[in-house]
């Protein structure tokens, strides 16, 4: 061995020798000793066979599965019951299948190019053969003159749209971060500071309690038996239940409801309109027309699936002493079916996210957000003079608090005071939900520029209104996320030139999903599908925020939102007690039945016939799905690899959508 030799020791004897290297220029070579014998060398391929039958065996069971859940989903639904929204709508739905169809033609052109290699060098002009080649040769010339460049625009600027919107959101959960470090909360007057004296009744201001329902069969009792338990002087309260119910029926047992309290002391009315115009909002104009309101200085507002603790009213009243600016005292929501399944647990994490952070933000730094229209006392002369409800708009609680700001008053949210209430549990309910949350927006929006550009208010305020509450949170947010990653992400696909970088369509989106999330802690593991499920909801949002700011199709529909009549295991053993003490067992155990087959039962035997439930298919979801499927596939054929992915289940998830396959589930 020269002095100059480098000597080399492969840990695989079995495999390799040892090899001598003479000088640093020499030349490694790994020699092998000893090499598999053709009997090993067949049971290694019958080993790999029988993996790659087992791997073939096991997605052919699971495809078929999987087809038949969707044949039958597709046997049981009807296509033309998918609820309607107009002309925004069916237009939105063509222009998906439009290019559905033609994404599925590139992907052919595009496979046929990848097969015969054409897309893997510069091509000249003596190669091209044949008119599918020369046609292909004109497709890449044309793309990159004149396509690539209008796609690359409109990308950039929804990514700038993208961007600050970000910062919005990150700005206010800096803002949230800021209150809790600091620990920064609205303070009430007490007894100690010459508040309210619990001993003295007549210190308690005069109190009406409006509980509007229309056909809430599931849910009526809990929210007027919630109501009377309320915590506050007999003679100084007033609980209004304010039916819309078309089913007689219904009116009976709501009536009978009203009576068995009263006779029990409380002081509560029924009332029901002959003419029911104007949705809610008319129901709550004609329940302020009354005469006796005048007597009463603060309204309370549940809707009927809400359950308000005992001590609500002792809570929020206080609030409003010695601070004759504030108008409203909001509470926040609390879910008792949060984790029913997988739609309620992403419901959740968008509204601890609205309450914890948006709505806390807002009505600390500026004493103003969007009335959630129930959980809230209101001081009705704020209501008065801010011109009362309006029937204008499908967001009355929006309309109400923008004018009422534009007016002076200030509001006060309670982030640590909560209220029972009910998510929907269904795919279906929740979507005609959100159509009209995104909707009436801009509805407002419309009817209000004028108002807020002429008002007395700051420009600060009236930028905040138009900019930030309006425009960048009702306007941008729905245009840029079904724009961006609905339709640009995949037409990049198969325009290259304009493809949008990897921090677009991941980074960022999933760090600004983690913000979302932090407020429903135990709700992290659900990060990736929360982020698939916003991109699938931005479709029916889009929808709607077009649907309200043209006034297109169903923007003035107002769908009440279906209840399950849910009740939270404390209040089951709340309703366990009372039952206890009170005198008339029938009408308690009707009043507090979870299951409500007491009440079904009652209205089966006069004459009312629930109809059967079952669920539908969502033409535009379908379409949307496969038009990420088809990009994903032309991404494979590229060698996208996080593009790939997020094409692939984000069209996955549009699929589960489309077919219905999220949420309540019906035979």
């Amino acid at each position: 061995m020269t002095p100059n030799s480098v000597v080399l020791t492969i840990q695989k004897p079995d495999n390799f020798s040892l090899v001598e290297i003479s000088g640093p220029d020499s030349t490694l070579l790994l020699e092998p000793k000893k090499a598999a014998s053709p009997k090993q060398f067949t049971w290694l391929l019958f080993l790999r066979a029988y993996r790659a039958l087992a791997c073939i065996s096991w997605l052919a069971t699971a495809s078929k599965s999987v087809l038949g859940s969707i044949r039958k989903r597709i046997a049981q639904s009807n296509l033309n019951e998918e609820e309607s929204h107009g002309r925004g709508g069916s237009r939105l739905y063509k222009f998906i299948k439009l290019f559905l169809f033609v994404s599925i033609f590139g992907l052919i052109f595009e496979a046929i190019a990848y097969s015969r290699k054409w897309n893997l060098h510069m091509i000249q002009p003596s190669e091209v053969e044949g008119l599918v080649h020369t046609s292909y040769v004109a497709w890449l010339s044309f793309r990159a003159d004149y396509i690539s460049p209008l796609v690359v625009k409109l990308s950039n600027f929804c990514i700038v749209l993208f961007l600050i919107q970000s910062l919005d959101r990150l700005v206010l959960c800096l803002g949230c971060f800021y209150i809790k470090y600091k620990k920064v909360k609205p303070v009430a007057v007490t007894v100690e500071d010459g508040g309210v004296d619990a001993e003295d009744p007549s210190c308690f201001p005069m109190v009406l309690v409006q509980i509007p329902m229309c056909n809430e069969k599931e849910v009526y009792a809990q929210s007027i038996g919630a109501a009377c338990e309320l915590n506050w002087p007999k003679d100084r309260i007033l609980i209004q239940v304010l039916d819309d119910s078309d089913d007689g029926n219904l009116q009976l047992l709501i009536k009978d409801e009203v009576a068995s309290w009263r006779h029990k002391g409380v002081n509560i009315i029924y009332r029901h309109r002959l003419m029911r115009t104007g949705y809610k909002a008319g129901n709550l104009k004609s329940a302020m027309s009354c005469d006796y309101v005048k007597d009463y200085e603060f309204v309370a507002i549940f809707d009927a699936d809400f359950q308000p603790n005992p001590d609500f009213l002792k809570l929020t009243i206080p609030h409003f002493k010695d601070k004759p600016d504030v108008g409203l005292v909001q509470a926040r929501w609390s879910f008792v079916n949060k984790d029913e399944n997988l739609l309620t647990r992403l419901q959740n994490i968008n509204l601890c996210f609205h309450f914890e952070v948006e709505q806390q933000v807002n009505g600390i730094f500026l004493n103003f957000f969007g009335f959630n229209g129930t959980a809230g006392v209101w001081r009705i002369k704020a209501l008065v003079e801010s011109g009362g409800w309006l029937e204008r708009t499908t967001v009355e609680d929006m309309d109400i608090a923008v004018r009422a700001h534009l007016n002076g008053w200030k509001f006060v949210f309670l982030n640590d005071v909560r209220v029972l209430c009910e998510l929907p549990e269904s795919y279906e309910t929740y979507k005609k939900q959100q159509h009209r949350w995104h909707s009436g927006p801009m509805q407002l929006f419309r009817l209000c520029l004028p108002d807020i550009v002429t008002s007395k208010i700051s420009v600060w305020k009236k930028s905040n209104l138009i900019f930030l509450f309006f425009l960048l949170r009702k306007l941008i947010l729905p245009f840029y996320s079904f724009t961006l990653f609905c339709i640009i992400l995949p037409l990049t696909m198969f325009i290259p030139e304009a493809e949008l970088p990897i921090w677009v369509i991941c980074y960022v989106p999933i760090f600004m999903s983690f913000l979302n999330i932090l407020p429903a802690p135990k709700s992290i593991p659900f990060l990736v599908p929360y982020l698939l499920f916003e991109n699938t909801m931005s479709v029916t949002k889009f929808n709607a925020m077009v649907s309200g700011l043209f006034q297109l199709g169903s923007a003035y529909e107002w769908v009440v939102t279906k209840k399950t009549g849910r009740a939270s295991e404390s209040d089951l053993v709340a309703f366990a007690e009372r039952e206890q003490k009170a005198s008339n067992e029938e009408k308690i155990s009707r009043r507090h039945s979870e299951s409500g087959l007491e009440l079904l039962s009652k209205l089966k035997d006069t004459g009312s016939t629930p109809t059967k439930k079952r669920n539908r298919i969502y033409k535009k979801e379908l379409a949307l799905a496969f038009l990420l499927l088809t990009a994903s596939a032309r991404s494979l054929l590229s060698a996208h690899g996080v593009h790939f992915y997020f094409l692939l289940f984000q069209g996955l998830s549009f699929l589960v959508m489309g077919l219905d396959l999220i949420g309540e589930q019906h035979d």
